[in-house]
């Protein structure tokens, strides 16, 4: 397999990934539209992600809602890496329409081609995500491994933020393998699962390999700092640069599993390369848990500008309290490990960030919109 179609292969994953299969002899073709919540205005010539692989790809400019531009990019490839789509938790509990469309909908156009079109495609990579587990897995004293279900506002308001289960005491926290339950608490996770499950249903009857990779929280060099909606590193990262505080959601000590770049894009590479992956679902992440009051304390630590950093109780509904990965499964069949600790990738990060245009802080405005249809309490 050389020659290798990236939907949505200007954004952030893409373009690296992009890039790194260039140097090692892939042939490249994206098919992005280069959406202005990621590139902002004028992305063919202020986008530095489109500006990395400008020169370096068969760019194809369209989207995946479009029947016709698959046809075009799926000419001549022997696979697909499936980038594509709409991300945000928040976001897609008010633009349902808008993330189905993209996500579900253009996942199964690709599909629909791939049954019933004469295309030399042998596998095919979805983007999936943790967002798809909802809440984490727990260890109860009295019940053992269980999956709390979607926090509801009633404890919230009373600022009860740990997910509960009932007949149960205090739960205790663990890495969420890929056999756990799959329960997404978010349109945007309910759409993961769907392009996940369509992907591995589909492509094995046709003899096409399918892998999906459950994302954790990925950051690094080349994120969109223009983008208020996803991306708590670059949204504070904005916030910070601008001398602006930062308000935290609910008590700070909720976490997340930050997995950096390059490791996301050797996992990703892996599965491409080995047979091992065909037909199996992948956790990628370091397995750390990482919480969001020490996130924002590294980031301000690095960049050596100190802003207000509050606490503010609130919460949106569809956020989960936890969620970091379990390994074990991607180590036995591919052979990954992460390389780059927390430290060292908020370090790189923080580096590059400081090498940037000082992008407007457009968060405030994505909570307005939050607010008005209620999700934000």
């Amino acid at each position: 397999m050389k020659n290798i179609l990236i939907t949505g292969g200007a954004g952030f994953i893409g373009s690296n990934l992009a890039l790194k299969l260039i140097s090692k002899g892939y042939t490249v073709t994206v098919l992005d539209n280069l959406s202005p919540q990621i590139h902002g205005e004028n992305p063919t010539e202020n986008s530095p992600l489109f500006l990395s692989i400008k020169d370096h790809v068969k760019l194809i400019y369209g989207t995946v809602t479009n029947i016709e531009d698959w046809k075009k990019a799926l000419e001549g490839q022997d696979a697909i890496i499936h980038y594509a789509a709409e991300t945000g938790t928040g976001q897609s509990m008010y633009e349902v329409q808008k993330y189905v469309d993209v996500n579900i909908t253009g996942t199964s156009l690709m599909l629909d081609l791939l049954v019933n079109g004469s295309y030399k495609i042998k596998k095919v990579i979805v983007a999936s995500s943790r967002s798809i587990y909802g809440e984490g897995k727990y260890i109860s004293k009295e019940l053992g491994a269980v999956y709390p279900k979607h926090r509801i506002s009633k404890d919230m308001d009373q600022k009860d933020f740990e997910p509960n289960y009932p007949n149960s005491s205090a739960l205790t926290l663990v890495a969420t393998d890929e056999d756990s339950k799959i329960h997404p608490s978010s349109v945007y996770g309910i759409t993961k699962q769907n392009q996940e499950q369509m992907v591995l249903t589909v492509c094995p009857t046709i003899g096409i390999a399918g892998v999906a990779f459950r994302y954790q929280n990925v950051y690094g060099p080349g994120q969109s700092l223009k983008n208020p909606y996803t991306g708590i590193l670059s949204i504070f990262s904005t916030q910070i640069k601008n001398g602006n505080a930062i308000t935290i959601f609910e008590d700070g000590k909720e976490s997340r599993d930050f997995v950096f770049i390059d490791d996301v894009v050797e996992a990703t590479i892996l599965g491409l390369e080995k047979e091992e992956a065909n037909n199996e679902v992948f956790n990628v992440g370091t397995g750390v848990a990482i919480d969001v009051m020490s996130v924002a304390k590294g980031l301000s630590k690095n960049y050596g500008i100190d802003v207000p950093i509050a606490i503010s109780g609130n919460y949106r509904l569809g956020d989960i309290r936890h969620n970091f990965a379990d390994l074990a499964k991607i180590k036995s069949f591919l052979g990954f490990e992460p390389k780059v600790s927390f430290e060292e990738g908020l370090k790189k990060f923080t580096d590059w960030v400081n090498t940037q245009e000082i992008q407007e802080d457009k968060y405030e405005q994505s909570m307005e919109e939050m607010k008005s249809k209620g999700l934000y309490k």
